[in-house]
């Protein structure tokens, strides 16, 4: 009886089912944590989520900025972007289905001290707070006026936490450091321009890892491939895990009894 977290898979089918037989993964005894964009940029985005879907309880998964953007472009009246991957997924005929358990998922999995989410965790945010306001997001995408939630949502505004936020902008901060935080300030105003690995930072930010915390909290997150892995520096107990399957790279997962990593190789080419 094994627990996996696992990092983005962006469409990366053949991988996922490689990695999962590296495991010797069993739906009946093992779990998998999923950490978000389980779709777009790689070839088989209906597969993965048809997949993750159908392990039901053994799969326990965070939404991704890919996540959302197909539930914005799908019901928030949003536009495919030139890279995208999600034609498949728009025309496929359990397309409601597969949106309706996307739009359900939460934004954090937590098991004790250890928290699960996409992009990573606010320094100023216990694991148990972060636990609720993302629970307010799930609200909002439960909600009679979810698709006015979803039109609104993209934005870089407000780009800090204040707690005395409120409506739409709370909603759309809470989403952005869930799902798309990278840099910070001392203060934890989010920097969005920049992508790439550390020596990116703009001047006065740091990686939000580079930060010390209040608790003891075990942080699990994706999303930034530049950092192959690696988190330096780190002033929390982090596992960074997206290994930029899509790019090139891998598709890592974590025992988390053990803390062995096994990753397999990318598929894909011409990524670079």
């Amino acid at each position: 009886m094994s627990t996996y977290a696992i990092g983005d898979l962006h469409g990366c089918h053949d991988e996922f089912i490689a990695l999962l037989d590296q495991l010797s993964f069993n739906p009946s005894r093992d779990t998998l944590w999923l950490v978000g964009d389980l779709i777009n940029r790689g070839p088989a985005s209906l597969e993965c989520l048809r997949e993750v879907k159908a392990l039901g309880s053994a799969a326990r998964t965070v939404l991704g900025n890919h996540d959302f953007h197909l539930l914005v472009v799908a019901r928030g009246g949003g536009k495919l972007k030139r890279n995208d991957t999600l034609n498949e997924i728009l025309e496929a005929p359990d397309r409601e289905g597969l949106l309706d358990w996307l739009q359900g998922l939460p934004l954090s999995v937590r098991e004790g001290n250890r928290l699960m989410t996409h992009a990573g965790l606010l320094p100023q945010w216990s694991a148990a707070q972060a636990e609720a306001l993302g629970r307010e997001v799930q609200e909002a995408l439960a909600s009679e006026k979810s698709g006015e939630f979803l039109t609104r949502l993209f934005g870089n505004q407000p780009d800090r936490w204040q707690d005395n936020l409120d409506g739409m902008e709370r909603l759309r901060l809470i989403v952005n450091v869930f799902t798309r935080m990278r840099f910070i300030d001392a203060q934890g105003r989010l920097e969005f321009a920049a992508k790439e690995g550390l020596e990116s930072a703009p001047e006065g930010f740091l990686p939000w890892f580079q930060y010390p915390r209040g608790d003891d909290a075990q942080l699990l997150f994706g999303h930034w491939a530049a950092l192959e892995g690696k988190t330096p520096q780190a002033r929390v107990s982090v596992n960074a895990l997206d290994t930029g399957c899509v790019w090139g790279g891998s598709l890592t997962a974590l025992n988390l009894a053990s803390g062995e990593r096994i990753s397999v190789p990318s598929q894909q080419v011409n990524k670079q």
